[in-house]
């Protein structure tokens, strides 16, 4: 595979963090820690805020373990976008410009883009909602006001990418207090949730629990995650020696690892609270987040639990649309080579979002909201594939990894959890073609 020139994508903050030479673990850590956490914002978006509801009202706790499968897929396969943004000084998407035909890198990059436009409009409607459900602001008006949080993001981002870091960190801190607090309101029943962990193929055989638990998958696993790790783990200025490189395999693996099993705590958290509160009180047709509001403090006999709903909605809106934004830009410049001004290709990103938002919310009605969350979700799913079969080629291609090539055992794995993930979305579309055919 031959590598073409290439300008870094997110040039602005390319390699702009040092990194100290001191042997010190502690240092080192603490440097490399941050672009595990702009992705594990991803994994905690109001999209699955919306799956893990639904799932954990219909059907209690037998869901976490699609949550757990979910997210130790995650970790492997953003171990693997790490190793491929060190190994080669490529995101995934400039790796697929050099690889691919111009006109498989056109679909790949429509495909990509229609993920983040799902994946930006559920984070919208979240962050809408949030504000509607603490501040009585209208959910037309939400829509609208979060569409400007993109120049929060073009501040900090000028700042330097710590900043953005930074804040995405706090905002992820305070949706983990906020879930910690419910489940000690909701007192759940732990041996339920242990069991809730081991798998059961009752998932696999019900139509309707494969539906949530794939849209689990595609709000866990996000496509546009991959790529932007690929590309922010290159924030980091590391020496260009092997040694260094393999240093900075390690320490970013190590990131993204701990970032991602604090998503895991949180999305667990909200399955968790949804049975624990509704499913074993009778409700179990609660996919709405507004309905889950209304109906938290009332049943827990806790005042405060539906604000704290509420406030760790907002703050998981906040974050993940931050890195929607710069996942969009990074597709763009890596794909097609084309490099818009920061500012134009957010509002780009933002339009695709807030249109389809607005034109739901006028036509249907604000209770589709929950439909339109969990839909987003699956769409996110189907488009899965596209992303991690080219990442799992790169980065088994040793022509292109050099020394950094997977091992075969992790050849082996990633290619199980492909298997997995194209599995299941055919299986979904099955399900959902024969139930349009004989319904």
């Amino acid at each position: 595979m031959s590598l073409t020139p290439h300008t870094p994508s997110l040039s602005e903050v390319h390699r702009s963090i040092k990194i100290p030479n001191e042997k010190g673990f502690g240092r080192k850590m603490l440097a490399y820690a941050g672009p595990g956490y702009l992705v594990s914002v991803g994994y905690v978006d109001p999209g699955n805020w919306a799956t893990d509801l639904a799932g954990g009202s219909k059907f209690g706790y037998t869901l976490l373990s699609v949550i757990l499968l979910s997210n130790l897929m995650a970790i492997l396969l953003q171990s693997l976008c790490v190793r491929l943004g060190v190994a080669t000084g490529r995101d995934l998407a400039q790796a697929c410009r050099d690889y691919f035909p111009s006109r498989v890198n056109l679909i790949l990059w429509v495909l990509c883009e229609i993920a983040i436009a799902a994946c930006d409009l559920a984070e919208l409607l979240g962050s809408a909602i949030a504000l509607q459900l603490l501040f009585g602001i209208p959910l037309i008006w939400g829509v609208c006001i979060t569409g400007c949080d993109v120049l929060i993001l073009l501040l900090l981002q000028g700042k330097g990418f710590r900043y953005v870091e930074a804040l995405v960190i706090t905002l992820v801190g305070t949706v983990g207090v906020c879930f910690l607090l419910e489940i000690i309101f909701s007192q759940p029943d732990l041996a339920g949730i242990l069991q809730g962990y081991w798998p059961q193929s009752v998932v696999v055989r019900n139509p309707e629990m494969l539906y949530i638990a794939i849209g689990i998958l595609g709000a866990t696993v996000m496509p546009h995650n991959l790529y932007l790790h690929s590309s922010i783990v290159q924030t980091r200025a590391w020496e260009p020696t092997s040694k260094k490189r393999w240093e900075a395999i390690k320490f970013g693996t190590l990131d993204s690892t701990i970032a991602l099993s604090f998503a895991l705590f949180i999305n667990s958290a909200i399955l968790i609270v949804a049975a624990a509160t509704f499913h074993f009180s009778g409700y179990h047709e609660v996919a709405e987040i507004q309905d889950a509001y209304q109906l938290l403090s009332p049943l827990l006999g806790v005042s405060a639990a539906s604000a704290i709903f509420g406030l760790a909605l907002l703050a998981s809106g906040q974050s993940s649309t931050l890195t929607a934004t710069l996942a969009g830009q990074i597709v763009m410049e890596g794909f097609l080579q084309f490099r818009l001004k920061p500012w134009v290709r957010r509002l780009a990103t933002r339009c695709l979002a807030v249109i389809p938002a607005l034109i739901t919310i006028i036509f249907f009605g604000e209770r589709s909201t929950g439909q339109l969350l969990i839909f987003s979700q699956v769409i996110l799913s189907l488009q899965l594939p596209f992303a991690v079969i080219p990442l799992i080629m790169f980065t088994s291609n040793r022509r292109l990894m050099g020394e950094f090539v997977n091992p075969y055992w992790l050849k082996v794995l990633a290619g199980a959890v492909a298997t997995i993930i194209v599995s299941l979305n055919v299986w979904l579309l099955l399900q959902t073609f024969s139930g349009l055919l004989f319904h």
